[in-house]
């Protein structure tokens, strides 16, 4: 592991590498209110290990990167998008595997679209296009969400224990929850953050629209990985999305949530190995 600050465009990005430089990049993105953590050190080292240098990042307002006061972000997710292609450049990697998860595969396919000499292929998890006609997210994580606001994450326990009830509620059936794990990774996600209210400008960004609408036209290799019982965009979202990308595979994780269990690493490792063996 090998953290570093970059400083470029009058913003900081929190980066982490793992592995050989010389090895094929893959530049991991993450979710929204989620810092580069929750793509766990053995989850990238997995990786490594197996022949990639993997870096992983802070998006802005979550972990060590820029934050912007709560409620007033300073970008759009164009900007968020462009923010990966700056990570590239502060190692001096023309192209990269893409893997993004949630608002992280989002910003995979604004990269594609907006950089796709960047883009190597795209790996897209748990994410979507939001075509007309898809499910909603479950009333249950709009009820935990709304409720976010009376918490005070001034108060750490106040703020791990939310961390926790998140995961537990974004969770499928197919595994037991590891609560001791999540807690530990919540008590690390709250002691690195800047700020931690500030990850809740996530859900106030705007932008990319023109880009979505155009995910017919991603070049990049993708595969689309996506679980059954995903609560937040149900699995209708992920068979969309590798319907609308030409030549796109489809990962189904069956019993899955809005998560990225251990005990699917080895299936969703070996998936991104075979699809970043190709290009």
């Amino acid at each position: 592991m090998n953290e570093q600050i970059l400083r470029v465009d009058g913003i900081e990005l929190c980066t982490e590498s793992f592995g050989n430089p010389n090895d094929p990049a893959v530049l991991l993105i993450m979710g929204a209110t989620a810092s580069m953590i929750w793509w766990e050190d053995e989850f990238c080292q997995r990786l490594a290990d197996r022949g990639r240098y993997v870096i992983r990042y802070d998006n802005r307002d979550v972990g060590r990167s820029t934050t912007y006061e709560p409620g007033q972000p300073g970008y759009t997710l164009e900007d968020m998008a462009d923010d990966a292609v700056r990570v590239l450049d502060g190692y001096g990697i023309p192209q990269a595997h893409f893997v993004g998860m949630s608002l992280g595969g989002l910003l995979t396919m604004l990269v594609a679209l907006r950089h796709p000499q960047n883009v190597l292929t795209a790996t897209l998890v748990m994410t979507s296009a939001f075509s007309p006609g898809l499910p909603p997210m479950e009333e249950k994580v709009e009820a935990f969400f709304a409720d976010t606001a009376k918490v005070d994450l001034t108060n750490d326990q106040a703020a791990i224990d939310l961390t926790v009830e998140k995961w537990k509620i974004l969770r499928g059936s197919k595994h037991p929850f590891d609560e001791k794990r999540i807690r530990r990774l919540a008590i690390q996600e709250i002691r690195r953050a800047n700020r931690l209210a500030s990850m809740f400008n996530h859900g106030l960004l705007t932008g990319g629209e023109s880009y979505i609408a155009r995910v017919r036209e991603i070049e990049a290799p993708a595969l689309v990985i996506h679980g059954t019982e995903d609560p937040i965009l149900p699995y209708e979202h992920g068979v969309a999305l590798a319907n609308q990308i030409p030549g796109a595979v489809l990962l189904t994780l069956e019993g899955i949530g809005h998560e990225l269990h251990h005990n699917d690493w080895d299936r969703m490792i070996d998936a991104i190995m075979k699809h970043t063996a190709e290009q």
